[in-house]
């Protein structure tokens, strides 16, 4: 029988709470689960971005909106004010779901601690890897989000989605965005964002 790690085990139950998500995209012909895709691209980007990151930030980043869409944002006002708090019940929620699944797969309290402040963003300017989870969640939404979200609101609100998106990276961060291969339509958004 095949040993199964603590970890591997972990993302897997990860990955069937996000394989409930109703909301579907299609890639490459087929048709994953929307939290899915976003959790292996989570995955994908942070290794990409820094293979050195520690179980607790791998964990953190593939359960960055895990059951998101159970909550919609419709649930809270539609001002900036509902918009934080949906942001903080979120954040809380995807703390909680993620700390029960460790909890339930044999962690001890220090890791599902240190997961749970990395999904919060506890610590976002004195702790390296909460940024590197920010710039990561950056990153994702510049190469795999922005051109649909670009459809949907105006040029003006783009660039400062953009300026403020580009001002939560880091240095290193904001390098590998330049680097992404983006459609030319995006590009031309970020070019426009980052001029002063």
């Amino acid at each position: 029988m095949e040993h199964v790690s603590k970890f591997e085990m972990a993302i897997a139950r990860i990955d069937a709470e996000n394989a409930k998500d109703p909301h579907t995209e299609i890639v490459g012909g087929v048709s994953f689960p929307g939290e899915v895709l976003y959790s292996r691209r989570m995955t994908e980007k942070l290794l990409d971005f820094y293979p050195d990151a520690s179980p607790e930030l791998q964990v953190a980043a593939r359960a960055q909106h895990i059951c998101r869409w159970t909550i919609p944002r419709n649930t809270y006002p539609p001002d900036r004010t509902g918009y934080l708090k949906w942001r903080e019940a979120l954040k809380r929620f995807h703390a909680e779901k993620t700390g029960k699944i460790l909890e339930d797969t044999g962690y001890d309290d220090d890791f599902i601690e240190r997961v749970s402040s990395l999904i919060r963003k506890k610590q976002l300017k004195k702790s390296y890897e909460s940024q590197v989870l920010e710039d990561v969640v950056c990153l994702v939404f510049l190469q795999y989000y922005l051109e649909d979200f670009a459809a949907k609101h105006l040029e003006e609100k783009l660039i400062d989605i953009i300026r403020k998106t580009w001002n939560k990276m880091s240095e290193p961060g904001q390098e590998a965005a330049l680097k992404l291969k983006l459609p030319p339509a995006v590009q031309k958004l970020i070019g426009k964002a980052l001029q002063v």
